[in-house]
């Protein structure tokens, strides 16, 4: 089998456009309304009926005919006998509606034939009083389809409801649910098989100073409340598991799972033997290092003829959670048909200075001024090896390669860290 050599250090950019074109395939599935929550549309959903489904009142009122009320006033007034009333759910209907007629109407009724404008109920005077009216008193003209929601007038059949592609929320939920849409058509959710490597990684929480404890494994399956795959820990790999590893690619070959990711040993180290490993399979696309900061050792790889990717993330814990959030993130969101994320713009309380040909993530605080503006303040203790800072941080801001000095009042690109700007915007 010919193996193909990994690329050379490349930009941000051009992974991205790698990534774009190693799309692996998902497929379709139907479920239920009710429970398509953080799901992609996997098509445009259009409407089935009328909403509203007829002519309905939008106060609480009495309906009567506008051509009867034409030329009244206060000297010529009109007594409108009261016939009965309807209230919303009601199915009433009268079979022949004489002229100064009413019908007292509660909001959300469908408004019987024959009535074809509103008169609220705080405008209504009675006769001969009101405990057991018998009349409305009408001293005035009334136009016509006042207060009345039309038919169809929120979404008529066949409308657009959703796009596909849309990351279906609580709000699309209940227009579906109003507009009685019972199953829709969605992607399926990816399958991630995850495994850290390295002899010092270990689950316990007492440990020597030799060891580190697995905190990847924990950040990623978090990841899961937040976005949408189905998370599988295939554990520890080991610095001499290389032919485990071979193993657990082979075995995904024929499995359920879509993609494997690895934190650790991508590296250019001794027992670095993950990029030894993939370089064995048929690739059709890869890379192995990008010019970013932090996070440089990321590796991609998507199997030729398979519907199948690798991701290879740094094991130091915020190069591998920035890793996550501009690689594999961009990655699911193309697979799962999800329109590009837009960065959320915003202005840099602070200067910061990077090397000029590498694209930084650092860790920042996002906040909003008492004017509305979008602020942010890149925070110090960027070393990937600091957890605090990023504790404190409540966004990225990417800093693009081709610049060095960032500064201070000049707009940059921030993401938030735990879903897609384009849930929000």
């Amino acid at each position: 089998m010919k193996q193909l050599k990994y690329l050379k250090m490349i930009s941000y950019n051009q992974s991205i456009k790698i990534l774009k074109k190693s799309i692996i395939k998902i497929k379709n599935e139907i479920i239920k309304t009710d429970k398509c929550l953080n799901r992609v549309a996997a098509e445009n959903i259009k409407s089935k009926v009328d909403n509203p489904s007829g002519n309905n009142a939008a106060f609480d009122g009495y309906a009567v005919n506008s051509n009867d009320t034409k030329r009244l006033n206060n000297k010529r007034i009109r007594l409108f006998k009261i016939l009965g009333s309807v209230a919303a759910g009601d199915n009433l209907n009268y079979k022949k509606i004489k002229t100064f007629q009413t019908v007292e109407i509660m909001t959300g009724a469908l408004i019987p034939r024959g009535f074809d404008t509103i008169i609220p109920i705080e405008q209504i005077i009675y006769h001969p009083h009101k405990k057991k009216p018998k009349y409305i008193v009408v001293n005035k003209e009334i136009k016509k389809n006042q207060h009345v929601r039309f038919k169809g007038s929120d979404y008529k059949k066949k409308d657009l409801l959703i796009k596909k592609g849309t990351i279906l929320q609580s709000n699309h939920i209940l227009a579906l649910k109003t507009l009685g849409i019972k199953n829709i058509k969605v992607k399926k959710i990816p399958n991630i098989l995850f495994f850290s490597t390295g002899n010092e990684i270990t689950n316990l929480e007492d440990i020597p100073s030799w060891k580190v404890r697995n905190s990847n494994s924990h950040y990623i399956k978090s990841k899961n409340k937040n976005f949408l795959f189905n998370f599988s820990n295939g554990g520890i790999l080991r610095d001499k598991d290389e032919l485990v590893f071979e193993k657990q690619i082979k075995k995904m070959l024929n499995s359920k799972i879509d993609i494997i990711i690895t934190s650790g040993a991508v590296s250019a180290g001794k027992f670095d033997y993950v990029p030894r490993v993939i370089k064995k399979f048929n690739l059709s696309s890869h890379f192995k290092s990008v010019a970013i900061r932090p996070g440089k050792p990321i590796l991609f790889a998507k199997i030729k003829a398979k519907h199948k990717a690798i991701f290879g993330l740094p094991g130091n814990p915020i190069s591998s959670a920035a890793c996550f959030r501009f690689f594999v993130y961009p990655y699911l969101q193309s697979l799962l048909g999800i329109k590009e994320e837009k960065p959320i713009k915003a202005i840099l309380k602070n200067e910061f200075i990077k090397k000029e040909n590498f694209t930084r993530f650092v860790k920042s605080k996002c906040n909003t001024t008492n004017d509305g503006k979008i602020e942010v303040q890149i925070l110090k203790g960027q070393e990937s090896f600091r957890v605090k800072s990023f504790v404190k941080s409540n966004i990225w801001t990417m800093l693009p390669s081709g610049k060095s000095k960032f500064k201070k009042n000049q707009i940059v690109d921030c993401f938030f860290p735990n879903h897609p700007n384009n849930i929000l915007i």
